[in-house]
């Protein structure tokens, strides 16, 4: 059964490629969403796909690549919204 996850990472999570390193692992784990940065030390991310995938990359997101350093990871369901693949949101925060 497809799931929605509203995810939000804090830490050192900007600068060190952890959207791209996000995009990596949903793309592996068959997740679709987005990862976007935030205000502040935090990038948002929206992950869809199956129960089993999203606690993998959740877990995932919790150690983060090599060059993070996660302090805290957030999650909340949602309601689908039929992404397709999972892209990365560049933007200058």
């Amino acid at each position: 059964m497809l799931k929605h996850l509203n995810i939000r990472v804090y830490g050192k999570v900007k600068g060190v490629d952890f959207r791209a390193a996000a995009k990596e692992q949903a793309d592996a784990l068959g997740i679709a969403g987005l990862a976007k940065n935030e205000e502040g030390d935090s990038v948002y991310i929206e992950a869809e796909g199956e129960e089993a995938a999203l606690q993998k990359f959740v877990d995932w997101c919790r150690k983060g690549n090599s060059w993070s350093k996660v302090e805290k990871v957030e999650t909340g369901e949602g309601e689908a919204k039929g992404y397709k693949e999972f892209t990365v949101i560049r933007s200058f925060l």
